[in-house]
């Protein structure tokens, strides 16, 4: 059984290295001052996607992101991985989206994309921390959706069998096709990039970023179709300007603490169990932990 798979991905800026210079003034995050990086739970949703391509020929993987036009740059990594391709969804007007909007403008291009069997996508962005899109995009298409999940066993027969990760164990559930399906960090990490792909590919890249290409790389993406990364507006999807970007979000941040945490002294320990045993009594006492 052949399936088109869409897998969510969002490039993110690494959050789990920050420092000082990591907020603004106003509290966002300082984009340029951190690496952007491959949402870690995506590549997850990812590696799923592929086991099941692999299992079942005829299958293709394609990337949907929305963000900048740099965004191209995750789908040309899940390419070098075994993506088929990719959309970026991005635009001016899609700027300043909270979930809700976020969730709108994915699914219109999921509309767009046309037959779609399988939804992947991570529990959530390491920027937001919410976990909402995913059901958002599975409540705005009208789709059963399956969250925290760890590990797809099965698909087949128009159903999907799927180990979900729970707070006090796991459960089996089994879902109709088409689903979208919300992938946990502790399933199976994502596989290496493939060193052929990777030089088949290297040249991939949306219209926006031709621009940057050498000469040469020019020429190769001008002949070669498949390292053309499409790239979509909010027009392209037809999605409705009220609820996109900034018009589309009601939440409204009320303020905001930028907390930098800093070393003020250090504690040098014993390599014996009474040093631990004493640490863990010093961490209680000052509510440090428990």
């Amino acid at each position: 059984m052949s399936l088109n798979i869409v897998v969510l991905a969002k490039q993110v800026p690494d959050t789990r290295n920050v420092g000082k210079d990591a907020m603004k003034e106003d509290g966002t995050i300082n984009r340029a001052a951190l690496p952007a990086i491959f949402n870690p739970e995506d590549l997850n949703a990812l590696e799923q996607a592929l086991r099941i391509k692999d299992a079942n020929p005829g299958s293709t993987v394609d990337i949907l992101t929305m963000g900048l036009p740099r965004a191209s740059e995750v789908i040309r990594e899940a390419i070098f991985r075994g993506a088929d391709g990719g959309i970026v969804l991005t635009d001016r007007v899609l700027g300043g989206a909270d979930t809700l909007a976020t969730s709108y403008s994915l699914a219109q291009a999921i509309k767009k994309m046309g037959k779609v069997d399988l939804i992947l996508g991570g529990r959530q962005a390491i920027d937001g921390d919410t976990a909402q899109v995913g059901p958002q995009i599975a409540e705005k298409l009208g789709l059963p959706q399956v969250t925290y999940a760890e590990d797809i066993l099965d698909v087949k027969n128009g159903s999907i069998i799927v180990k979900r990760r729970l707070e006090n164990g796991v459960e089996t559930v089994k879902a109709p096709l088409p689903c979208v399906v919300t992938v946990n960090g502790s399933a199976a990490e994502c596989r290496p990039r493939n060193a052929m792909r990777v030089m088949k590919f290297k040249h991939a890249t949306s219209p926006s970023g031709v621009a940057a290409l050498s000469e040469s790389a020019k020429e190769i993406y001008s002949r070669r179709p498949e390292l053309h990364i499409q790239e979509w507006s909010a027009a392209d999807v037809e999605a409705d300007p009220q609820q996109i970007g900034m018009p589309g979000s009601p939440t409204k941040v009320k303020n905001i603490v930028n907390v930098v945490f800093t070393a003020k002294e250090n504690l040098r320990l014993e390599n014996n169990d009474e040093a631990i045993e004493n640490l863990v009594k010093e961490l209680l006492a000052n509510h440090t932990i428990g």
